[in-house]
């Protein structure tokens, strides 16, 4: 009788989890049919050449175009500027914890990190907008309110801590003896930590830094607050621009009437944000199987 109570409550456990795994796919599949749905739609009134090709994005003007590059160069900027500033940051934090910390500084030092995603983003684009751009205009006096260089740093500062937590624990996964040996030979601690540590959690280092990505990408609150909402396709990050997700936002909170094609171009901008972020997500898997180690 007791066997057979513990099998149902196993099963029981077992259909739950399966059913909370099934809700996760679910929702992800019907994410991307809305998307696929409603943007078909704008794709039967404007071309993919268009789309892809025109220089301006002004979907809304009476002269509507409907390219996508200023708001994928405007993503992509400052997406590279968080990451310049998120990833050597972070990595660098990674190993000071994992290496170098006494116990008592990493259990202080990696909770306040952590931290700081928790914070709102609200709260970080207008730290951008009144704290980082004032900052920076004393160094660049022509540069305007709005611009993509702050709501990139601001967005490097809020995702250092996915790259810092979660190389730090990849880095902590690698066994001591590994690392005993790597003394054993005479190698300092820096040695063992940039030769020996690093490469070989250099899986869950790359996991970090996709993650780090995705993140960077789909930020919304602080490049809609910093960056400004006007796309324009440039690399300057001094200069102002949209984004895909700022746009998305521009969008939503109008009055445009359901169905038209300014309201479908919101759709046909989260696909290409999906499609950027899925090709990040498949490059970081396949740079994960590259350099997986089991140990």
């Amino acid at each position: 009788m007791r066997k057979t109570v513990g099998r149902v409550r196993e099963r029981g456990i077992e259909l739950g989890l399966f059913l909370a795994a099934l809700t996760s796919v679910a929702v992800t599949v019907g994410i991307v049919g809305v998307l696929l749905y409603e943007s078909l739609g704008f794709f039967r009134q404007v071309s993919l050449g268009a789309f892809l090709t025109d220089t301006q994005w002004t979907p809304l003007f009476s002269d509507a175009h409907y390219g996508i590059l200023p708001l994928v160069s405007g993503t992509l900027v400052t997406t590279v500027v968080a990451l310049l500033v998120a990833v050597p940051l972070g990595t660098i934090t990674a190993v000071y914890l994992s290496e170098y910390a006494p116990l008592p500084v990493r259990e202080t030092v990696k909770p306040i990190l952590e931290l700081l995603s928790a914070v709102p983003t609200v709260v970080f684009g207008y730290f951008a907008l009144l704290f980082v751009t004032p900052l920076l205009q004393r160094l660049w006096p022509d540069l305007p309110g709005f611009n993509m260089l702050s709501a990139g740093l601001v967005i490097g500062i809020m995702i250092m801590p996915y790259v810092s937590s979660v190389s730090e624990d990849a880095m902590r996964a690698v066994p001591m003896l590994m690392r005993e040996g790597s003394y054993a030979m005479g190698a300092s601690r820096l040695q063992t930590a940039v030769r020996v540590v690093v490469p070989s959690a250099l899986s869950g280092i790359a996991a970090a830094y996709v993650l780090a990505v995705s993140r960077a990408i789909g930020e919304t609150m602080v490049v809609a607050i910093a960056a400004g909402m006007q796309p324009t396709l440039t690399a300057n990050p001094l200069e102002p621009a949209a984004t895909l997700t700022a746009y998305i936002v521009q969008v939503s909170l109008g009055d445009l009437p359901h169905g038209s094609l300014g309201y479908q171009s919101i759709f046909a901008a989260g696909l290409v944000l999906l499609i950027m972020t899925l090709t990040f997500n498949i490059a970081g898997h396949m740079l994960r199987k590259r350099f997986q180690h089991a140990f």
